[in-house]
């Protein structure tokens, strides 16, 4: 996976951990802070650009060249600031990607209808900026049994879908690992060992942690 340019509004708890999870795996960062403590903080942990300012101005986003940004990550503890963060970078920067921490779940619905990611776990979140980026890649969506077991989405390529029209009882999936579910278009579909999968199907699977790499080769083949 290449470089990726993020954008986080918040340097709290949150924001800081973001920050260096995704600093250390290579990736580009610009963290926008208003208190001046936690700027100073964060300049000193990591090598992200740190900028003391609102979140929520147009002119602090300006600053932080939101629209040169892969993802934009709005984190702070309110969820308000967090929604008008994450709604000028989406219509003043059009801004591929937005993703919110929801600290309220009963807000989790709004976000999810304005097209932004509404995510309550920091580590889902860091997945979250790093995995979903191309047609092909693992997405984590939510973690079992303490991390033993995840709930993974798969988009399959248009165009070379490996294991289309073969049987799912054919393709010869990891021990440990389960298709729930697959949408197709406005269908879900809950497979059968018969079932077959076309181009362009969302696979959602359980599976262990350890086997995300395996199945990914088996269903796109890479």
């Amino acid at each position: 996976m290449g470089q990726i340019v993020v954008v986080i509004v918040g340097g709290g708890k949150v924001g800081s951990f973001l920050a260096e999870a995704l600093e250390n795996k290579g990736h580009r960062v610009t963290v926008i802070e208003r208190n001046r403590e936690l700027c100073e903080r964060l300049a000193m942990r990591t090598e992200a650009t740190v900028i003391q300012g609102d979140g929520c101005d147009l002119r602090f986003q300006e600053e932080a060249e939101v629209g040169k940004a892969d993802v934009f990550a709005a984190v702070t503890g309110d969820d308000d600031d967090n929604l008008v963060a994450c709604q000028l970078a989406r219509t003043h920067f059009q801004v591929p990607r937005a993703v919110a921490r929801v600290n309220n779940p009963k807000n989790e619905r709004i976000f999810n209808k304005l097209g932004i990611d509404a995510i309550s776990s920091t580590t889902v979140i860091a997945q979250l900026i790093e995995e979903r980026t191309t047609v092909g890649d693992i997405i984590t969506l939510h973690t079992l049994k303490k991390g033993r077991l995840a709930v993974v989405e798969l988009d399959l390529p248009d165009d070379r879908c490996r294991s289309c029209e073969v049987p799912l009882r054919d393709l010869g999936l990891p021990r440990g690992c389960v298709l729930v579910s697959v949408i197709r278009g406005d269908e879900v579909i809950i497979p059968q060992g018969s079932s077959v999968l076309q181009p362009g199907d969302t696979v959602i699977a359980v599976t262990e942690p350890e086997k995300e790499s395996e199945l990914k080769r088996i269903l796109v083949g890479k």
